[in-house]
Order: C-alpha cells, then sequence, then structure tokens
C-alpha cells in the first residue's frame, strides 16, 4: 500500500527528513561492509551485527534479526547481497509488529468515561516538557479540549516550562508552583478538568531515577490520587525517552518499566542523531508501543508513530542495490 494512504506529503516529508542521520550511518556502513560481495556469507553476517549494534539497535534485537537471517541462509542455500535489503526490512517490520504498534495517522484519544487522562514519565532533559506541549497543540487541534497539570514540582523550571508551554497552545493549565505535593496537584488538575468539560488531561511528573523506590512511591501515590477523581485514571502512562541518547535510552526505559506501569512510549530528538536504530530495540525489547516520536523542533514536528511510514522511510533510498 502507498504510504499516501497514510501520511501526507509534509508529514513524509518530515519523517524522511527526520531519519536521515540514521539512516545515512547505518546503510553506508553496510555497503561498505558487502562492497565487492555477491552473497551473504559468515563474514557478512558478522559485519551486519556490528553495525546494528552500534548503531543502537539492541544486542537482543540484533541477534534475533541475524538468526532470521542465517536461518534464510541455511534454507535457500544462496542468498544476495542484493536481497538484504529486503531482508532486513522485513525482519524489522515483524519486530516492530511484536511491540503492537497500530499503524496511527492522526493524533486521537481512546473513548472513555469522562476525559482521557495521560500521566508523562521520564528524566530530565529527555523533552518531557516539550513533548507534553505539542501533544498539547496536537490534540487542540484535532478540536479537543485540553487541561495540563503540572506536577513536576521539584523543580521550578519545570512548572515554569509548562507554564509557557501552556500559554503558546493556550490550554489551561493547573499549577501549585515548586515543592507543592505532586499528587494534590495532580487531583486539583482532574477536578479542575471535570468541571470545565475537558477530553484531555496530560500530567507533568518529576524525572528522578536516583532512587528508584522514592520514584516508584511517588507516582504509585499520584495514581491513586487521581483514582479518587476519575476511577481508570490514569488511562495511559507514557515514558519519553531521548533516541539521541541510543542506549541510555533503553537503560531509562528498563529503570523506569520497573518503577510503574508503562503503557505508551514517546521517542524525542531523533532527527538529531545517527542512532534511530533505537526505536528498533525499544519496541522488541519492551513490547511497549511507541504513540509518538519527535522529528524536529517545530510543533508538527511531533508525530503519531506509524511503523509502516518509518520503515519506508528508514529504508527510503538506501544504498543496497
Amino acid at each position: 500500500m502507498s504510504w499516501k494512504s497514510f501520511f501526507t506529503k509534509e508529514k513524509k516529508e518530515d519523517l524522511d527528513q527526520g531519519l536521515e542521520k540514521t539512516k545515512k550511518s547505518f546503510f553506508s556502513k553496510i555497503a561498505t561492509s558487502i562492497a565487492g560481495k555477491t552473497e551473504v556469507d559468515e563474514e557478512v553476517l558478522d559485519d551486519l551485527e556490528e553495525i546494528m549494534v552500534s548503531s543502537d539497535v539492541s544486542v537482543e534485537s540484533t541477534l534475533k534479526i541475524i538468526k532470521k537471517i542465517e536461518e534464510r541462509v541455511a534454507r535457500d542455500k544462496y542468498v544476495s547481497t542484493k536481497e538484504l535489503k529486503g531482508i532486513l526490512k522485513e525482519e524489522i517490520s515483524i519486530l516492530l509488529d511484536e511491540s503492537n504498534n497500530e499503524d496511527a495517522v492522526e493524533f486521537t484519544i481512546p473513548k472513555v468515561d469522562g476525559p482521557y487522562v495521560l500521566m508523562v514519565v521520564g528524566v530530565n532533559g529527555v523533552g518531557k516538557t516539550t513533548t507534553i506541549g505539542k501533544l498539547a497543540y496536537q490534540f487542540k487541534k484535532q478540536g479537543l479540549k485540553v487541561v495540563l497539570g503540572a506536577s513536576d514540582t521539584f523543580r521550578a523550571a519545570a512548572v515554569e516550562q509548562l507554564k509557557i508551554w501552556a500559554e503558546r497552545v493556550d490550554v489551561p493549565i493547573v499549577q501549585q508552583g515548586m515543592n507543592a505535593d505532586p499528587a494534590s496537584v495532580a487531583f486539583d488538575t482532574l477536578q479542575s478538568a471535570k468541571a470545565q468539560g475537558a477530553d484531555v488531561v496530560i500530567i507533568d511528573t518529576a524525572g528522578r531515577l536516583h532512587n528508584k523506590v522514592n520514584l516508584m512511591n511517588e507516582l504509585t501515590k499520584i495514581k491513586n490520587v487521581m483514582k479518587k477523581v476519575i476511577p481508570d485514571a490514569p488511562h495511559d502512562v507514557m515514558l519519553v525517552l531521548d533516541g539521541s541518547t541510543g542506549q541510555n535510552a533503553i537503560e531509562q526505559a528498563k529503570q523506569f518499566t520497573l518503577a510503574t506501569e508503562v503503557s505508551a512510549l514517546a521517542l524525542t530528538k531523533l532527527d538529531g542523531t545517527a542512532k534511530g536504530g533505537v526505536v528498533i530495540g525499544i519496541c522488541d525489547q519492551f513490547k511497549i508501543p511507541v504513540k509518538y516520536i519527535g522529528v524536529g523542533e517545530g510543533m508538527e514536528h511531533l508525530q503519531v508513530f506509524n511503523k509502516t511510514e518509518f520503515v519506508d522511510s528508514l529504508f527510503k533510498g538506501s544504498n543496497l542495490e
């Protein structure tokens, strides 16, 4: 099916451009490693394994893909290097499928009783507040009424940044300032959202990982308090990860999934890095759907993650033929 049936031309161009550094690094290395070779042999597979790991596809995911290619070689006796691109594309698509990623196109919310509540977690510096602001913008563009809650009360800058985004997007924000009780802010936010007839509530939380027990207790308290206002809240807990940090993003995902029940992921800053392969490893390793990706600085550069479009852009124009 043509990509035109999914994304607009502008969105597709943004995605293509956002993955350019990853694509150039990944495929130029593969092209160099197979130069002068006609078939996929043990040496090619060794080189491919090294390239994938160095491109921040996780070791576990890389070994799965290598094993599948080895099985293909054993079955067919001969696999040409020209076939490698198609095999890689197929196997990466399978890994993304297994994480239950939907081929979404627009910013939509599930049908729930009352406002849809999204709790956002992640360490400082990954683009958490920016992602919240851009999400608010995109939801509002869909005609949804959005309320933000500033429950990251341990840094004055976090509250101020969220206030700036709320003003920029022109959506209401509930905040009590620095050192306020995060759960109290979340409680007030949900009450306010219900009173205003809001469609979406996005709750920012503190991004501290130095003490996992404290983090777990804090996030659990916030969730329990929200349930007093909306029994099913939060409907999603979304972890924001900085794609440019590669394996560090995978380690953060490990820590946060141990500390709380994460149901969705957002990967930021993919445009500024050659480490976009981390998307594959994270999807495969954690089996948590990637909902959004950041492919640029602009408001429109936060996109819903569409696995078909992602793989298409990753392999588009690659120099393996």
